[in-house]
């Protein structure tokens, strides 16, 4: 078996790819909404998260001989738990990483190495910040930005009841939430921040199939600000960036079964 870190929709095109070439797979994904898909294509799925211990443990326990980590670019934890566990258990570990985007030098485009030099970078800016990174890193934005002046922070994040109550606490009222589910296209894109009056876009580089292309195309072109959020840097050792260069591996190592963990 093939331990397989999943949970988002390229990962769930590579487990399908996966299974239909022969390989066994068990999905552990960390929220149930990213389980559905994965059981509609008939791939067993565990839900919740996994430290290295309990990683470690399960690949010993489903007698799993590697780890395929096609976890989200910004997962840094989970992929930092999965190279530890193939580590102590001994098996190998392959990072699936979905292609980077090419976006050159612009004057209106500035790249940051945490979400603490983007928040510090936004609260520079006056006008209406459009803060599309998610729930789980909202407070540090928050921290730095909420009642300054001239500045209007719009939180983007995907329609949740826990997201909706870490506004609230955070200070950000129900008129700069935008709860809708991605990815979405340019003219989506260009529709909302012609609503909203955006002057600056903070957004991290998760990649095409994230959707980030379309962000900051169209918000360079109507003349916006970028904050663009880096990727990790993580030495994963064996790296690929296509879903084929991922089924040769696996084809030279014939005989591994896998186990798809999304995380």
């Amino acid at each position: 078996m093939i331990l397989f870190l999943a949970g988002t929709s390229d990962a769930r095109e590579l487990a399908v790819q996966m299974k239909e070439a022969g390989h066994r797979l068990l999905a552990t994904v960390v929220t149930e909404s990213a389980a559905v898909s994965l059981r509609e294509a008939e791939i067993p799925v565990r839900t919740g998260r996994l430290d290295t211990a309990q990683m470690a443990a399960l690949i010993r326990e489903r007698e799993c001989i590697g780890v395929v980590d096609a976890s989200h670019p910004f997962a840094e934890e989970a992929s930092r738990n999965a190279m530890d566990a193939s580590r102590e258990a001994d098996v190998p570990y392959i990072r699936y990483e979905r292609p980077a985007g090419r976006y050159g030098s612009h004057p209106r485009l500035k790249v940051t190495d945490s979400y603490e030099e983007a928040a510090t970078e936004a609260a520079r800016h006056s006008g209406v910040v459009m803060l599309t990174t998610g729930s789980k890193t909202l407070a540090i934005f928050a921290e730095k930005m909420v009642g300054l002046p001239d500045l209007r922070l719009v939180a983007r994040m995907l329609p949740r009841k826990e997201n909706m109550e870490k506004c609230e606490a955070l200070g950000i009222p129900q008129k700069d939430i935008v709860a809708m589910q991605g990815p979405f296209s340019e003219e989506m894109n260009r529709a909302l921040y012609r609503h909203y009056g955006v002057t600056t876009v903070v957004t991290k580089e998760s990649g095409k199939v994230g959707a980030v292309d379309e962000k900051v195309t169209s918000a360079l072109e109507m003349g916006l600000n970028v904050i663009l959020i880096a990727r990790p840097r993580l030495d994963y050792g064996r790296v690929f960036t296509t879903m084929e260069d991922v089924l040769q591996e696996m084809d030279k190592e014939r005989g591994i079964d896998h186990v798809a963990t999304g995380v």
